[in-house]
């Protein structure tokens, strides 16, 4: 069974830093490539970032480009988010997601709040 389980969520203010962790189980995890993906509260799904097998190749939505770093370790199955100066408007479930493009398993989601 694939399964997806995110971590690192929380509170934090404006402009600090937090790291997001997907760990991933149940298939071959270098054969895939992994987003991260968010939803806003009362908004659509966003694309934040992928990074190909072997992650060499990273990707990223606008807004978070310079402030957001994806990376991956595959002796541990796991990929990570790093977010830094974090905004209000970055406040969202974040999940994690097999695959680049087309999106074939979720994670349930973590939940990162930026408030003052």
């Amino acid at each position: 069974e694939v399964q997806l389980v995110e971590s690192g969520g929380g509170l934090v203010q404006p402009g600090e830093s937090l790291s997001l962790s997907c760990a991933a189980s149940g298939f071959t995890f270098d054969d895939y490539g992994m987003s991260w993906v968010r939803q806003a509260p009362g908004k659509w799904l966003e694309w934040v970032s992928d990074i190909s097998w072997n992650g060499v190749s990273t990707s990223y939505a606008e807004s978070m480009k310079g402030r957001f770093t994806m990376s991956r370790d595959n002796a541990k199955n796991t990929v990570y988010l790093r977010m830094n100066s974090l905004k209000p408007e970055d406040t969202a479930v974040y999940y994690c997601a097999r695959g680049r493009g087309g999106l074939d398993a979720w994670g349930q989601g973590t939940l990162v709040t930026v408030s003052s």
